[in-house]
């Protein structure tokens, strides 16, 4: 998936800079100055991140009773289809909107603001199955009305409140690079907007 690629190349821009740490600092350049450096080059590279992605599927039936032909004397029919619904939700943040603080003379890596999730659910319909009679057809306005209705309930069954609060337990994890490398440079991580249990990092 992309977004496992994207962090696999963010864990190893996070090792080639604790490479950088060590560098620097062998060859006597000033600590803080180097640390500020490093810290916010590695914060600069950050984009948007997708952390979360989930798939559901249902399937819907649809009945319809009318007359035949339209008159009332004659027996009502009725006509039924099956729609497969599939969805596929996802969960990104435009890392660009974060605001993180670094205090390089108290040596501390502060979040001060995080983005909002954004959350896109794509929806797909199919026709399973269909059952109506020759006197009683389904037209293409029927199935695009009855297909457009699956997909509005397909994306009513996604729980964007549950969605939005695994997507930033994830976005912990996936933030987890940059914390790592702050420890690594004995920074203290702090987070303004009590979002986050740091006490596990």
């Amino acid at each position: 998936m992309n977004y496992i690629k994207q962090i696999i190349g963010f864990s190893l821009g996070v090792i080639i800079t604790l490479l950088m740490v060590y560098f620097f600092k062998n060859f006597g350049k000033d600590e803080a100055n180097t640390d500020y450096y490093i810290l916010t080059n590695q914060i600069s590279k950050m984009n948007k991140m997708v952390v979360l992605e989930q798939d559901f599927s249902s399937m819907q039936k649809t009945k319809i009773t009318s007359k035949l032909l339209g008159l009332d004397v004659l027996p009502s029919s009725q006509k039924e289809l099956v729609i497969f619904t599939k969805a596929k939700a996802q969960v990104s943040y435009d890392l660009h909107k974060m605001k993180l603080e670094v205090d390089s003379a108290n040596k501390k890596l502060i979040i001060k603001k995080l983005p909002n999730a954004d959350i896109k659910i794509f929806t797909d319909a199919e026709i399973s199955s269909l059952d109506d009679s020759f006197f009683d057809r389904f037209t293409q306005e029927d199935f695009k009305r009855i297909t457009t209705n699956a997909k509005k309930n397909a994306e009513k069954t996604v729980d964007q409140t549950k969605l939005r609060n695994e997507g930033r337990k994830q976005l912990l994890q996936n933030l987890n690079d940059i914390f790592v490398l702050a420890k690594a440079l004995k920074y203290e991580v702090v987070d303004d907007t009590n979002t986050f249990d740091l006490s596990k990092l």
